[in-house]
């Protein structure tokens, strides 16, 4: 029992330390996301996985609102994110205005293959995951 929760932790702690392209989805969120001019947009509360793929789709942005309270939650097709490591975060070709005006979601929110377009169509990115 010892000996497995030692390769257990020693597990994650390689995938919380690689150097790699790889990286623990839970390191993911609660990233900063930053437009182009270097302003902080929002963070990742979390990120959505294709089943079928097993790659990531969408992010999920927290935006706005102060200590959690008046947030908006916008799934940013992961497609449209790029890691800087100046920055120590996401960068979008966003602005927030553009924010303000994309498709919302909660918790409570059913995640159709119609809203994946909506999302999709938003961002003017091929609709991969809902074909």
């Amino acid at each position: 029992m010892a000996t497995q929760q030692a390769t257990s932790d020693r597990l994650e702690a390689q995938a919380h330390s690689t150097g790699a392209s790889v990286i623990a989805a839970d390191q993911v969120e609660g990233t900063n996301v930053y437009n182009r001019a270097g302003d902080k947009l929002g963070t990742v509360d979390h990120v959505m996985i294709d089943k079928q793929s097993g790659k990531v789709a969408y992010a999920i942005m927290s935006f706005g609102g102060f200590l959690g309270i008046g947030e908006s939650y916008h799934p940013l097709p992961w497609s449209k994110l790029s890691y800087s490591d100046s920055q120590g975060g996401y960068v979008v070709d966003l602005d927030k205005r553009q924010l303000e005006g994309a498709p919302h979601y909660k918790s409570s929110d059913a995640w159709t293959p119609a809203y994946g377009r909506q999302v999709d169509d938003y961002y003017k990115v091929p609709t991969t995951y809902w074909a």
